[in-house]
């Protein structure tokens, strides 16, 4: 029998997925980090896990590669066992600027990471908790309303998405006992911005009066994960300080 949950974090290796493994492991969680390309951040990610008393295990993918996606879940499910939990948080903001300005390259990976991504790893997520149960929680972001314009609207579109796909797929899934959620960050002090600074300059336009930290975001993804949220489903958490 297994005794502790699995879960699958994307884009662990730092920011709000290094935070969030970390916090899964203090509540008992056996973690697999999927990573792009800063393996030495992973591996420091991985430490943080171990560090709380959970095993760990890295996996470099892309998660807008089915292959990939797969590996990734074979990987976790052969080193820790059955995968119980998924947190879809592998995106990129990239290209910054108006719309007008942006090219179509850049869009369509942006896209491909921000959606197609998303939908690969939640898909199999399901199949392989069907029959068991499970949960997932996706990151969206506060810019799925609040539109980023002058930053990076695409990136705002993807994330409407991930909210769309966050309440249809809770329906569909409920039935197998799946929970789907999603938790909406605002601004937060990672490295995700192009401007390191650009969590300091918003702050002033936050009721809360401040920029949030991974550590804030990683509580409400272990609330949407535990036994405690067990009747939430189809919910879009907004962490956003007022936003």
């Amino acid at each position: 029998m297994q005794h502790h949950p699995v879960t699958v974090v994307t884009g662990g290796s730092r920011g709000i997925g290094a935070a969030v493994g970390a916090r899964l492991a203090r509540d008992g969680h056996d973690v697999v980090l999927g990573y792009h390309a800063d393996e030495r951040a992973a591996e420091q990610a991985a430490d943080a896990v171990r560090a709380a008393g959970r095993r760990c295990v890295t996996v470099r993918a892309d998660t807008a590669d089915e292959a990939d996606v797969d590996r990734l879940f074979d990987t976790a499910a052969a080193e820790l066992g059955p995968v119980t939990g998924l947190v879809n948080n592998a995106g990129i903001g990239a290209p910054v600027g108006p719309l007008a300005d942006a090219d179509a390259a850049g869009l369509r990976r942006a896209l491909e990471v921000n959606v197609l991504g998303y939908l690969l790893c939640a898909r199999r997520a399901v199949r392989d908790m069907k029959g068991r149960g499970g949960a997932v929680v996706n990151i969206s972001s506060a810019a799925a309303t609040l539109g980023a314009p002058g930053e990076y609207v695409h990136y705002a579109a993807a994330k409407g998405a991930v909210d769309t796909m966050t309440v249809g797929l809770a329906k569909e899934v409920a039935p197998d006992g799946i929970r789907v959620n999603a938790v909406a960050p605002g601004v937060i002090w990672t490295e995700f911005h192009a401007d390191p600074e650009r969590p300091a300059k918003l702050a002033s336009g936050i009721p809360l009066g401040r920029s949030g930290q991974p550590e804030e975001i990683a509580a409400a993804v272990a609330w949407l994960l535990s036994d405690e949220a067990s009747y939430a489903t189809g919910t879009v958490l907004r962490v956003a300080g007022g936003r």
